[in-house]
């Protein structure tokens, strides 16, 4: 982002992508920057007393509010305890906030925060607090929520970015870019069949499922707005490492890569609300992604790419993809807003 030139917020400021990450570098580290806040994790890992407490905070301003396998209620739950499950944190406390237009729909309303206690009750956590605030007509698009959560990190769990090494396997737990098309063919009326179903889940069964091996558990990520290459692209940075990844094994469906072949996307950069990514020492990946295909929500979960830590350097893509024909490319942050309001 070039202050000089771009003195106004833009759509892709907030898509996850390589204007996200600069606004986030060049506007609010500087202010807010402490050591906590600098490694820019999913959700902040805060000792307090013998405990070590994760705490996030998430905002929702899905549309359309309701879609195949979720909506906006469902997404501000398992968004937040998502974050919490890949620092390896139990989630615990949920709080929600409302923005909601005048003029929206009662019926709608009871069953957005229907669907939310639902999925609390799921995953096993309790909303404690909220706010609620009511807008003019026309100034919040139907309802916007605001998640946070609270969780306590595992014992022996210690998950960051930054803690990469070279030589570990990633295993990503099921399917990509489910979630982004699905809300794509509602939003545009796109009329693609089968309708494509949203991954919209929580992760935390799959977490607690491998906590036995959290001495070799290096990093984990939810791979939300921006992608999957996105993850791995911000991962990469912060562990300062080069990834390849596998076509051939990056599980896609059927109906969503013709989606997305038709519509020119490319579902490494579109979103996902149900999967984790987890960096792992190469000795026991194979039994980790053992544990997790053994459970419903891991059943498509695959070992898809490898940490090489050759030549890393800011000035180069530092994630490729080997393709199905055997060559390589670089999988860079994307630039711009191929999907907006995806979550």
């Amino acid at each position: 982002m070039n202050n000089k030139k771009q003195d106004k917020i833009t759509i892709s400021m907030g898509a996850g992508g390589k204007q996200s990450f600069e606004l986030i570098r060049q506007i609010f580290l500087p202010v807010y920057g402490n050591k906590i806040l600098n490694q820019l994790e999913d959700s902040a890992e805060i000792l307090l007393g013998k405990e070590k407490i994760a705490y996030t905070t998430d905002s929702y301003t899905v549309k359309p509010i309701f879609f195949p396998g979720g909506d906006i209620g469902k997404i501000s739950i398992c968004g937040t305890c998502n974050d919490l499950s890949v620092k390896g944190a139990k989630p615990l406390f949920i709080s929600a906030g409302f923005i909601i237009e005048e003029g929206f729909s009662i019926e709608s309303l009871k069953k957005i925060v229907l669907s939310m206690f639902k999925t609390a009750k799921e995953i096993g956590v309790k909303i404690v607090t909220g706010d609620t605030k009511v807008v003019n007509k026309n100034e919040a698009d139907g309802i916007f929520i605001n998640t946070s959560g609270i969780g306590i990190v595992h014992p022996g769990m210690n998950i960051s970015c930054s803690n990469v090494k070279k030589g570990d396997d990633i295993i990503i737990t099921g399917s990509i870019a489910d979630h982004g098309i699905s809300i794509l063919n509602v939003r545009e009326n796109l009329g693609l069949t089968p309708a494509i179903q949203s991954d919209v889940g929580h992760i935390y069964n799959i977490i607690k499922e491998i906590i036995e091996f959290a001495p070799y558990i290096h990093a984990m990520r939810d791979p939300t707005r921006g992608g999957l290459a996105s993850v791995l692209n911000e991962i990469a940075i912060s562990s300062k490492i080069n990834i390849t990844i596998f076509e051939d094994k990056i599980i896609v469906k059927q109906a969503v890569k013709k989606s997305c072949d038709i519509l020119g996307l490319d579902p490494l950069y579109v979103a996902n609300e149900g999967k984790a990514v987890i960096f792992v020492s190469p000795e026991v990946s194979k039994d980790i992604l053992n544990k997790i295909k053994k459970l419903y929500e891991g059943k498509e979960a695959n070992i898809i790419g490898k940490v090489e830590n050759t030549g890393y350097s800011e000035d180069t893509p530092a994630v490729s993809i080997q393709t199905l024909l055997g060559l390589k490319r670089f999988v860079p942050l994307i630039e711009g807003e191929p999907l907006p309001r995806i979550c």
